[in-house]
């Protein structure tokens, strides 16, 4: 017999749009158990900023993965060959950026999946946005739909149960708008990292592309920001 609690895994990045995705979940009386990745990214603020998160948003559970990215590089998140570029300014950024990580929601949402399967948890939520996004491929509805369709053809849950479903509620959403909603959920901004490349303490570049989508914003929204630049 199918548990009673409604549960949702929910993928933390320790970023804006993953904590107000959260408070999203948890708004709609989800049971939220929070999944992280240490995928060998550049820095371990977000990481940080994730615990801080999952304990202020009240994550039923909060589990850090363990996911060395680092071995295959190819992003100048995970390769010290590949420097973060300044935001674009100029109307270029039609390809795909350097600081897409190759597969990274895929992986990402595969061991979510697995880990819904085991708690009986039938909604996963991913905060990914195809309006104020950076050309990411994974962030697209088409990629969403087709991913929860293989979902429910892969596991056991989607053959003899009643399947998953993926929760995007920021796929549509601008940035300034899921900043607003956040902000009417209780979401304390400040203790998000949003930056590709912080300091040593966590503050914030200010150059680069999601430094930029940040600030806008905020800007936009008509909300103080609270990050932390150097």
């Amino acid at each position: 017999m199918r548990n009673s609690i409604k549960r949702a895994v929910v993928l933390l990045s320790g970023g804006l749009d993953s904590a107000t995705v959260l408070a999203m979940a948890k708004a709609d009386g989800y049971e939220c158990y929070a999944l992280s990745f240490d995928y060998g990214q550049r820095h371990r603020s977000e990481l940080q900023a994730s615990n801080r998160v999952a304990d202020a948003l009240g994550a039923k559970e909060h589990r850090l993965f363990d996911l060395n990215l680092r071995q295959f590089g190819g992003s100048a998140l995970t390769d010290d060959g590949i420097d973060v570029p300044d935001a674009v300014t100029d109307g270029s950024g039609e390809d795909i950026p350097v600081t897409y990580v190759p597969a990274r929601n895929t992986v990402f949402l595969s061991l979510a999946l697995a880990w819904a399967e085991v708690l009986g948890a039938r909604d996963i939520f991913i905060g990914v946005n195809a309006v104020d996004y950076s050309g990411y491929p994974d962030c697209r509805p088409e990629f969403i739909e087709s991913y929860q369709a293989m979902a429910n053809l892969a596991t056991k849950e989607g053959v003899e149960g009643d399947g998953f479903k993926i929760n995007t509620p920021l796929i549509s959403l601008t940035k300034a708008e899921i900043i607003r909603k956040g902000s009417e959920l209780g979401v304390d901004y400040g203790l998000t990292v949003s930056c590709y490349n912080p300091d040593d303490d966590g503050r914030a570049c200010g150059q680069c592309d999601s430094c930029s989508l940040r600030r806008e914003g905020f800007k936009a929204a008509d909300v103080i920001d609270p990050t932390r630049y150097s």
